[in-house]
């Protein structure tokens, strides 16, 4: 059975942020808020907690999790990020985007892009998640919490309780926060390349 707790989306109390993130460092599953909709998340190092955000969502191997990261200092320590990139993601973070980039040798090769040792990061715009990455002090590996079959994410905490509350061990109900997925820009090519357009503005980086 789930915790569900509810936090302040412009003041996120303290106590249960802690909270929070202990229940993660112990390896659980938490569903919290960002800035594009409600995402699964786990702690970087746990496999079991991977394995069950796999088995909620119907992923197979070839998922690309995405690290989401406090800012550009934490992206730098997992992927290779070059100037041009970097005025870019220092523009563009926080937001509603993934970045897809090579990863670091500090990314879990289970982790990795089976075949091109790529990552997703993001930095969210949203003050729950940036209490959560304070607080922990690494990225939360996280994939958007949509269902089997459904193309939308899910957006009501207490729906998210009454479908899955057996499966996860947290839920944070963090308010309505969107129902539009990233915009997905992939870094690894010669020039920048959106390959999923969502929330995010996908003109700057359209050549």
């Amino acid at each position: 059975m789930s915790q569900f707790f509810q936090i302040h989306p412009e003041n996120p109390q303290k106590r249960l942020i802690n909270q929070a993130v202990e229940i993660l460092r112990k390896g659980g599953v938490i569903v919290y808020p960002t800035d594009s909709g409600y995402a699964l998340g786990c702690h970087l190092g746990d496999k079991q907690a991977a394995d069950t955000i796999k088995r909620i969502r119907k992923l197979d191997d070839k998922h690309n999790f995405t690290l989401v990261c406090r800012d550009l200092s934490d992206i730098g320590v997992y992927a290779k990020v070059d100037n041009t990139q970097y005025r870019l993601l220092k523009t563009f973070t926080p937001g509603p985007y993934t970045f897809i980039l090579d990863a670091t040798s500090e990314v879990p090769r289970r982790l990795l892009h089976a075949k091109r040792r790529t990552i997703g990061v993001r930095v969210p715009d949203n003050e729950i998640v940036r209490a959560l990455l304070g607080e922990l002090g690494e990225p939360i590996m996280s994939s958007t919490l949509i269902l089997p079959g459904e193309s939308e994410p899910m957006t009501d905490p207490y729906e998210i309780r009454d479908t899955l509350e057996h499966e996860l061990d947290l839920i944070i109900d963090g308010g309505f926060c969107g129902m539009e997925a990233t915009t997905v820009v992939n870094f690894t090519g010669d020039a920048p390349e959106v390959t999923r357009v969502g929330k995010g503005d996908p003109a700057p980086f359209q050549v």
